[in-house]
């Protein structure tokens, strides 16, 4: 049976590797994508996200465009420095010309419609910051039923990469960020930058997706800005596929592996902001100074079969394998 899907999304790289992987998943019903402000800006978003869709011939996907800023306060840079001043290393113009006009709609509209129009409950996968999807469940509770999971690319249990203790997703709009993984309202699984990190692929992994057919070389065309980025950040030739990873979890449940922990988001404005508190304490300690208003669980990825996570992903992208 395919998954019901929908990719919140602020492209970037990662994500645009992320949207085509379950675009191009014959065992996937992508039902929508919707845009958030991020990377970089929601206009610049919103065009690279319809562009990976056009390249990867779904004009059956809606896309709809939502926040332009987070929820309180503003957002005080974008990754151009890892993306690149258009989000995609400045070869977003040399994908395809969308396919489909962008829906009228709002993101959160387009997601309720999709949501009341769905015969059973959808995935929902935010790789972006998480203003659009905290805003669906405080306007909308009653289709907190209708949404199967929420697998959200964010977070990191040991350092940040925007700060020294924050990443950027999470960071980027820490209050939305509270509301959804904090406020228990809606089964969720984190995909923090810990384990994505572990799963990053070299340059080789990138020359096999260039060389199998046109839409693999578009990917790969997309990443010089982001190589150069993660070739510091790494210490050797390779990119983090951070959004990819977490929408492989959204593909193929259980291709990662989790662990059940509170989790709470630090809304403060000094150096802290953004830091995702995964509570990581034995249940029987927490027990003893939890108080009533304890932060909901989350199922955090923390471990995957790093070679079978990277060969699943260049199987799907490379299309040598759609849905085994």
């Amino acid at each position: 049976m395919a998954t019901k899907l929908i990719i919140d999304t602020d492209p970037g790289v990662d994500d645009a590797f992320a949207i085509a992987l379950a675009a191009l998943s014959d065992d996937v019903e992508l039902l929508g994508v919707t845009t958030v402000y991020g990377n970089v800006p929601l206009a610049a978003t919103t065009r690279n996200a319809r562009r990976v869709l056009a390249l990867c011939k779904r004009a059956d996907v809606p896309v709809a465009a939502g926040a332009e800023r987070p929820l309180v306060y503003p957002h005080p840079h974008r990754a151009r420095y890892a993306h690149g001043a258009d989000g995609l290393s400045g070869r977003s113009s040399a994908l395809p010309e969308p396919g489909r006009e962008l829906e009228r709609a709002d993101a959160v509209t387009l997601l309720t419609r999709l949501l009341e129009a769905a015969d059973e409950p959808v995935t929902i996968a935010p790789i972006g910051p998480l203003t659009n999807i905290a805003a669906l469940l405080a306007a909308h509770p009653g289709l907190r039923e209708r949404i199967a999971r929420i697998v959200v690319m964010g977070g990191a249990m040991d350092h940040g990469n925007t700060t020294a203790a924050a990443e950027f997703n999470i960071w980027s709009d820490p209050e939305a960020a509270r509301r959804v993984l904090a406020g228990g309202e809606v089964p969720c699984v984190l995909v923090p930058m810990d384990l994505t990190y572990r799963c990053a692929v070299d340059t080789e992994w990138l020359a096999t997706l260039a060389a199998s057919g046109p839409v693999g070389a578009a990917l790969d065309a997309l990443t010089p800005d982001y190589l150069d980025h993660y070739r510091k950040a790494l210490g050797w030739n390779g990119v983090v596929l951070h959004d990819a990873v977490a929408v492989a979890e959204a593909v193929r449940p259980g291709i990662l592996r989790t662990k059940r922990f509170p989790v709470d988001v630090e809304c403060s404005l000094g150096p802290a902001r953004g830091t995702t508190v995964v509570d990581r304490r034995r249940p029987e300690l927490r027990a003893d100074t939890e108080g009533e208003h304890a932060p909901g669980t989350v199922d955090v990825a923390v471990d995957t079969d790093l070679d079978g996570l990277r060969a699943f992903l260049l199987d799907r992208l490379t299309g040598r394998t759609r849905a085994s």
